[in-house]
């Protein structure tokens, strides 16, 4: 706070009767205060509010003190010598005559929050309280700061309009939530996962149970199923709860005497957890909607360029596309179906069997690889991948194979690449002999020293010869055999 009261000490001369008026807790006291000089009264003012103000008799502000460094408060120096409700807003004028006017006949006013304009900001808020000083008429009026309230107050309105907006967006959410899920033609209900009541059952939902809807609310699901359809809906709605997917299961209805396909998904929804269950009867538009869809998908596979066939748990083929019977040198599908697929993949009794116990283990394997055998002869290196799904009406599992034995055979060139090529010949160890695997290997690692000594040489073939060691018929030889450029003698001169 910075003091700028220079008054003569006369100004805050004591009265002790107005002080026993005014702080009439301080009685144990009124003798140390009654001791006190100009100085010292003009520092307690000064140091009670955020600013102070003395005022003579005629309302002209005489003095003023405010805290430093505060850039709207230290405009107040401008106050001095004006007539203090000109220094406030229009509507706050009454508010300083009438704090006058009190201090006149009672010596203190009432708190009252004024406004001072600011040249190129918002209005100044200040809580006065006005004192009467001596006899002579003088008055201190000292303020509390409220723009911090001020800025208080504007953020809570402000959050008070967000959340306002926030609640009619969620209403707006949830009406039409509510539309839908009323008009929907397709049967569905919101179920609790813990207790299995339901929730909500839309008007298709009642339908279809022959009920009310209101009427299935707080019924334990499943139910309206045959004893079959009950097991399979309950096995399902755990399976959802703990793998939190599973495939849909056929169920029948017994009040309208049909099939119908159940399927679900978990919601989490604050702390509680629900089933969203569709019910799609046989025969419905939207049934045979999903059976034009399943029947596309079908098409598609069957044309894929890679190999798909869909299997038992034990590894026995159900349906295969084209691709598959192409790699495998079939004819037709019941050539397939019912055998092993073993019987064309991989090694016997072997890479089936790690297939399998991955599926059972994770559900999923990917970038397996193996080797297709055709009936015969042929040999295909290929990438497997596969799923389980052992939830649905025929558990089975899907395969798709892409052949990689092209990719394989552009193996890498030249001297960077020889450590990756050999890592490649090492995947191959099981699926090709031993003999066979030397073979290539030695072939390998004599091309890449013959491509990295005509690098040496710059193309030159009989400097490469003796960089090698070798006579230049013996690498023309070897440049034939592998195919490196033309194996012509070089007309250069040695």
């Amino acid at each position: 706070m910075v003091g700028r009261m220079g008054l003569t000490d006369g100004v805050f001369a004591p009265n002790i009767k107005f002080m026993n008026n005014l702080v009439k807790t301080f009685d144990a006291r009124i003798g140390a205060l009654a001791e006190a000089d100009g100085h010292s009264i003009a520092a307690i003012i000064a140091a009670a509010g955020d600013v102070a103000l003395i005022i003579d008799a005629q309302g002209i502000v005489r003095d003023i003190a405010f805290n430093d460094g505060d850039a709207q408060l230290e405009e107040s120096r401008a106050w001095l010598g004006q007539v203090w409700a000109d220094t406030v807003t229009i509507e706050s004028r009454a508010k300083v005559e009438g704090m006058l006017a009190e201090v006149r006949e009672d010596g203190v006013s009432r708190r009252r929050q004024v406004n001072h304009p600011v040249a190129d900001g918002p209005d100044l808020a200040v809580a006065y309280t006005a004192v009467r000083l001596g006899r002579s008429g003088t008055v201190a009026a000292i303020g509390r700061d409220l723009r911090a309230v001020g800025q208080l107050q504007q953020r809570l309105v402000e959050v008070q309009q967000t959340l306002e907006r926030d609640y009619w967006r969620m209403r707006h959410i949830e009406t039409r939530y509510r539309l839908l899920f009323q008009l929907s033609a397709e049967a569905v209900m919101v179920i609790d996962a813990h207790t299995m009541k339901v929730v909500e059952a839309n008007p298709a939902a009642a339908a279809l149970f022959g009920a009310q809807a209101r009427g299935m609310i707080g019924k334990a699901f499943p139910f309206g199923l045959d004893a079959a359809g009950q097991r399979a809906a309950t096995e399902y709605l755990a399976s959802i709860r703990t793998a939190g997917r599973a495939d849909p299961v056929r169920v029948t209805l017994t009040a309208a005497g049909r099939g119908a396909t159940l399927s679900a998904a978990l919601v989490r929804q604050d702390s509680s957890t629900l089933f969203l269950v569709r019910l799609l009867p046989e025969g419905s538009e939207a049934a045979a909607t999903s059976s034009s869809a399943n029947a596309r998908v079908v098409d598609l596979i069957e044309s894929a360029p890679d190999a798909f066939v869909v299997a038992d748990l034990d590894g026995r083929v159900l349906t295969a596309n084209r691709a598959f019977l192409d790699l495998a040198q079939l004819a037709t599908q019941e050539q397939a179906r019912g055998q092993s697929i073993g019987q064309w993949i991989g090694r016997p009794g072997a890479d089936l069997a790690v297939l399998l116990a991955t599926l059972r283990e994770h559900g999923v394997a990917r970038l397996f690889s193996t080797t297709v055998r055709g009936e015969y002869g042929s040999t295909a290196e290929v990438e497997l991948s596969a799923v389980a799904a052992p939830n649905g009406e025929e558990p089975c599992i899907g395969i798709t194979m892409r052949d990689v034995g092209r990719r394989l055979a552009t193996g890498p060139q030249g001297a960077r690449d020889l450590t990756r090529a050999v890592e490649q010949l090492t995947g191959l160890v099981g699926r090709v002999s031993l003999r066979e695997l030397v073979r290539d290997t030695v072939d390998l690692v004599e091309r890449h020293f013959i491509e990295a000594a005509l690098e040496l040489t710059h193309d030159n073939r009989t400097s490469a010869a003796e960089v090698l060691g070798v006579s230049r018929q013996s690498l023309y030889v070897k440049l034939r055999r592998y195919n490196l450029g033309a194996a012509q003698p070089d007309t250069e001169v040695s």
